[in-house]
This record gives structure tokens, C-alpha cells and sequence, in this order.
């Protein structure tokens, strides 16, 4: 004899799905992965970067956003009542070559060093 099921049941244990807590905690767990892996870096990095730039002085090697490489000789900083302050519209002369570009702090993509110390991507 087999055993007969009622309908009702049957119909509730395949509607029966995952818990709304286990979706809500996986709807909170990507936000928060996403935000550690990706967001959080590249913010860390933006920051050591724009720190880096405020502590440019003459002598060091840069290279611009435009890939042109070359030796910071004059820094011309932005004058406030409180004094001069270096923000990243500065300009910055560079020597490259024969020739002297002027640039913004903001669009120096690397700080390769100093002039007299050894050049690692060379």
C-alpha cells in the first residue's frame, strides 16, 4: 500500500524557497565585499598618491599623465592669506630633455624618485 499525501502539503513544501534572512544577508554581504576589495583600495592608494604629490621638491624625477618623463626645477605654489599652499593646481616646471614644461601637480601620474638615486623602471 503506498502512502497518500495530501495536496495542501505537497503544495506548501515546493513553495517553501530560500529564508528572506539568508537573501538579505546575502544582498548585504555584496555590497560589503565589493566596498573591501575594490572601493576601499583604490581610495588608500588615491590618497598615498596625493600625498606623495605634496611632497614633491626640485630634484625629483616625475612623470606626467602624458607619459612625458622628466626633473621638477621650479614649484610655483598657490599664495592664500594664510601663505602659500599646495594644492594640485600648482604649477610645476619640469626639465625633459632640452626642453622645460610646465605642468599641474594633479596631472603627475608617478614620482620616480630623486635625481641622484638609482631608477627602478629603468
Amino acid at each position: 500500500m503506498t502512502a497518500v499525501v495530501p495536496f495542501p502539503l505537497l503544495l506548501q513544501a515546493v513553495a517553501a524557497g530560500p529564508s528572506p534572512v539568508g537573501q538579505l544577508v546575502m544582498f548585504m554581504a555584496i555590497p560589503a565585499i565589493v566596498y573591501f576589495l575594490m572601493i576601499r583600495p583604490q581610495q588608500k592608494e588615491r590618497k598615498k598618491h596625493e600625498e606623495r604629490l605634496k611632497t614633491l621638491k626640485r630634484g625629483d624625477q616625475i612623470v606626467t599623465s602624458g607619459g612625458v618623463v622628466g626633473e621638477i626645477v621650479h614649484m610655483k605654489e598657490t599664495s592664500t592669506d594664510a601663505g602659500p599652499q599646495k594644492t594640485m593646481e600648482d604649477h610645476i616646471t619640469i626639465r625633459s630633455g632640452e626642453s622645460r614644461l610646465i605642468v599641474e601637480r594633479g596631472r603627475i601620474a608617478r614620482v620616480l624618485g630623486e635625481s641622484g638615486t638609482s631608477n627602478p623602471a629603468a
